[in-house]
């Protein structure tokens, strides 16, 4: 699958690892923790990390722009979409939302954060980190107001995968994402991530920041950017 990869039982965060073990990896490499102490999910929310479940970091070095560094984050979405289809055989059950989750039966399985140090420098470093609710899920208190329902895959399909087992799958499947983009750019991710996006065509609401937003989910445009209608045009 041509990527490295590190297991570790017990760490604070796969990203934080990630950085701080940048420097000395030669390629492509995935850090897999059993437990994290200090994970965390968008908008320095805390993530819930308990053995069984996966928690797991790609660490790349990546030479573009970052503006379309960040692009990966629809690359890790798939990937993990693939992976999560070929280790349960349940394709229909495994939906996308924008910009990085991905839905079991529509509630929340799994969060997908990237982060990234020194884009524009000589050493950029990207670490694509992933969380799989695959035992145990926050309980839906736990979450803010307005979020989808935490799910784990053990609850919703009655199955008991291992991080093993899923990096197993999910490690060549990002590899084969990776690929298209370098090869063809977004447009093939785009077209992908949108064959599989929850509702889309539906009213939803967005959070950007601070701000929440409601309108018609149209689509994603070439940069990733969710095109919402609202009602007033």
């Amino acid at each position: 699958e041509g990527a490295g990869r590190i297991a570790l039982p017990e760490i604070d965060s796969t990203n934080a690892e990630g950085f701080r073990r940048a420097a000395a990896l030669a390629g492509p490499t995935w850090i897999l923790a059993g437990l994290q102490t200090a994970g965390r999910g968008r908008r320095a929310r805390p993530w819930t990390s308990p053995q069984g479940n996966f928690h797991g970091t790609l660490v790349l070095k990546p030479t573009e722009p970052p503006d379309q560094v960040a692009l990966r984050s629809f690359a890790a979405a798939l990937a993990l979409r693939d992976a999560l289809v070929q280790v349960t055989g349940l394709g229909n059950s495994f939906t996308l939302k924008w910009p990085n989750d991905v839905l079991c039966n529509g509630g929340k399985l799994a969060g997908i954060l990237l982060e990234s140090q020194g884009l524009n420098g000589p050493d950029p470093v990207l670490c694509v980190g992933i969380g799989v609710n695959l035992i145990a899920a926050p309980d839906p208190s736990q979450v803010e107001p307005g979020a989808v329902t935490p799910v784990s895959l053990l609850q919703e399909a009655g199955l008991r995968i291992t991080p093993e087992a899923l990096l197993d799958a999910l490690a060549p499947a990002y590899a084969r994402r990776e690929a298209s983009f370098q090869a063809e750019g977004f447009a093939p991710l785009r077209a992908a991530w949108l064959s599989h996006a929850a509702r889309l065509g539906e009213t939803i609401r967005a959070r950007t920041g601070d701000q929440i937003r409601e309108g018609r989910f149209e689509t994603i445009d070439a940069q990733g950017n969710l095109i919402l209608r609202m009602t007033e045009g």
